[in-house]
């Protein structure tokens, strides 16, 4: 049985941190996995600057309601999700995804949860579990799945390693030069015709 595991960010829907980046005006905050391969180092970044600058969980959700999936995403979701499982794995959390999980369909996600204090500011993370990405294809074949991954960042690498069939959609030129072996794709059209030759 196969299960196909996708990431969001820059795979469906557009960076939120870039989007908050440019809404903001702090450059800083445009800074993703696809530049800081370590998710904790990146996000005590974020949190510092989040918290010098007083904004809060709000000011994050309101930028992300206005955020639409990329252009063809639900239709390559949907079409995929008629020949097979699909799981979104993904680094971010439940308080930013929802909007963005209605736009596309209602599609499963598995994520991770902040920590808002009393005054509305994020201050802490609340991983599912360590190497969320890996650890979860790798869970679902120990429950006979075979998984079929794709993914754009750093943090992607070892989901889409460990699959039966992994690729890389619409990633930087040095992870794709650090990743020869993986096919990288820049279209939904290709990517779907690589999940299909590998169901």
């Amino acid at each position: 049985m196969n299960i196909c595991c996708l990431d969001l960010e820059g795979v469906l829907v557009p960076e939120i941190w870039i989007a908050f980046s440019e809404a903001s005006g702090i450059p800083e905050l445009r800074r993703t996995t696809r530049d800081e391969p370590d998710y904790d180092k990146l996000m005590r970044f974020r949190m510092d600057i989040l918290r010098e600058r007083g904004l809060g969980l709000t000011d994050i959700q309101n930028v992300i309601a206005t955020i639409d999936p990329l252009p063809g995403a639900k239709e390559f979701l949907d079409e995929l999700r008629s020949k097979t499982q699909v799981i979104i794995i993904s680094d971010t959390f439940e308080e930013f995804a929802k909007p963005l999980m209605e736009k596309l369909g209602w599609p499963t996600i598995f994520c991770n949860s902040l920590e808002v204090d009393e005054g509305g500011m994020i201050c802490g993370v609340r991983m599912r579990c360590e190497e969320s990405k890996l650890t979860t294809v790798r869970a679902l074949q120990s429950m006979g799945f075979d998984t079929i991954a794709t993914g754009d960042s750093h943090n992607d690498i070892a989901m889409v390693r460990a699959s039966k069939a992994g690729f890389l959609f619409r990633t930087t030129e040095a992870i794709a030069a650090a990743n020869p072996d993986l096919a990288a794709y820049e279209t939904y059209d290709e990517l779907l015709a690589a999940f299909e030759a590998a169901l």
